[in-house]
């Protein structure tokens, strides 16, 4: 029997689980996820003779014992500790799986996992992952063509379906991690426009979106992510004139969210004491230049971020950032009062559904002509366990898993899936699953 160690039991693990656990018997395995929660960890995996759920702690005495046990690790644990998995997989000679990206000391151990003939695979989720390997089976199929990619934008977001919440004004939940949509951008963004550099400062971050639209006709806007640059080497893009990764959101939202930025709501420096006497109203006027009378309470947050449209004024009183409703925190960063805040309405409940859309966009040369291929995906989650989020996160890490321990890939050291080693099986299966892409030429 061969073991496979899931760590974590949180919202992104259920797909994942559910397909291990779906196939353990065909393929002999047995499959163990640990979390800080045990009785989580139970409840993920379900009891049976060839699944179990333990407490596991990655700085408890247990940890290593419980790695060595396995013979193929799943860290679905908080990035940052990633590392400290990867080193007892490097010392215990253990396969190790994640979705998150391949941070400076991850990819330091490369030479080593394969010197001990290990894979560390990486980025093999949703958005680092899906994104990579739809994008660059297009990438390879012009490239073998003969063809020469002129310009790659790339999209990605995690939404809500708003059928399920038709009163939300934002069509937003959170189906990640709440702190990285609260932290998001929070670094110059930088990419390639028709051959020039250019770069988006955060305070104009969301004040600068592009506009994608879906074959069915619906609208988003997407803003710019961290560093495009570094993917045109990784994609084998070398003369690219524009090349652009960004998050997707429905259109509307990016002015919304921009008036946190402005107000400097997201700052995550300073921490704020007696949070336990302030209202949501407070938090707000915390922000803004003049006295808080509630008469032009409106207009001074206007006044404070620039004109804004009664969308937008709609989104705001919604969340109740204009009500005397107590914070409930009794310290915090602005960072965590606004993630807080946000919680009361943005937190996804047992009925709502998810959604998750991905947009590729290439130009490209062949034959002395410019042509154009979308690439799009739209995936919906059944209720507020069985998300989107969760499928398109889990599946392609489960696959991944399941390649490996059958002998498909024979790939070693620290990579990420954008060879057609991983991607055509994986693609392959998760459209298998509903999973799907849909190509159309322009």
């Amino acid at each position: 029997m061969r073991k496979i160690l899931v760590l974590g039991a949180g919202r992104s693990s259920t797909a994942l689980i559910h397909y291990l656990v779906e196939r353990a018997r065909t393929h002999e395995w047995t499959v163990t996820v640990g979390d800080l929660s045990e009785s989580a960890a139970i409840q993920a995996v379900g009891a049976s003779d060839v699944t179990r759920g333990i407490h596991f702690d990655i700085n408890g005495a247990a940890a290593r014992e419980i790695i060595a046990s396995a013979d193929v690790v799943i860290s679905l644990l908080p990035a940052f500790l990633h590392p400290k998995v990867a080193e007892i997989c490097l010392e215990e000679r253990k396969h190790l799986f994640t979705a998150s990206y391949v941070s400076d000391v991850m990819a330091s151990y490369h030479s080593q996992a394969v010197g001990s003939d290990l894979l560390f695979v990486n980025e093999c989720g949703l958005d680092p992952g899906i994104d990579h390997m739809s994008a660059m089976r297009v990438i390879d199929r012009i490239h073998d063509a003969g063809g020469r990619v002129t310009s790659f934008e790339s999209f990605t977001g995690g939404l809500l379906d708003p059928a399920s919440d038709p009163e939300n004004p934002w069509k937003y939940k959170f189906t990640w991690n709440p702190r990285n949509v609260v932290m998001a951008g929070q670094s110059i963004a930088r990419f390639l426009r028709d051959g020039e550099l250019k770069f988006i400062p955060y305070h104009q971050l969301f004040r600068r979106p592009s506009h994608v639209v879906f074959p069915d006709g619906e609208k988003y806007e997407g803003y710019a992510n961290r560093d495009s640059l570094k993917y045109i080497e990784i994609y084998g893009l070398e003369g690219v004139e524009t090349m652009l990764r960004g998050t997707l959101r429905y259109e509307g939202f990016c002015e919304a969210w921009n008036v946190f930025v402005q107000l400097g709501c997201c700052d995550d420096t300073v921490l704020i004491e007696d949070v336990s006497n302030m209202t949501h109203r407070d938090f707000i006027n915390a922000f803004l230049d003049g006295k808080g009378e509630r008469h032009d309470f409106v207009a001074r947050v206007s006044a404070a971020v620039g004109t804004l449209s009664e969308e937008s004024i709609q989104k705001l009183k919604w969340s109740g950032f204009f009500d005397d409703e107590p914070v409930g925190l009794k310290q915090g960063t602005p960072a965590q009062i606004l993630e807080h805040i946000l919680n009361k309405r943005w937190k996804l409940n047992q009925s709502d559904r998810d959604l998750v859309v991905m947009q590729h966009r290439f130009s490209y040369e062949l034959d002395g002509s410019v042509r154009k291929i979308n690439s799009s995906l739209v995936t919906r989650g059944d209720n507020g366990a069985a998300t989107a989020m969760a499928k398109t996160v889990g599946l392609p890490l489960a696959i991944a898993a399941k390649l490996l321990l059958t002998g498909k890939i024979t790939r070693r050291g620290v990579a990420i899936p954008t060879t057609r080693e991983f991607y055509d099986p994986i693609l392959k299966e998760l459209d298998e699953q509903g999973v799907t892409l849909s190509e159309e030429e322009i």
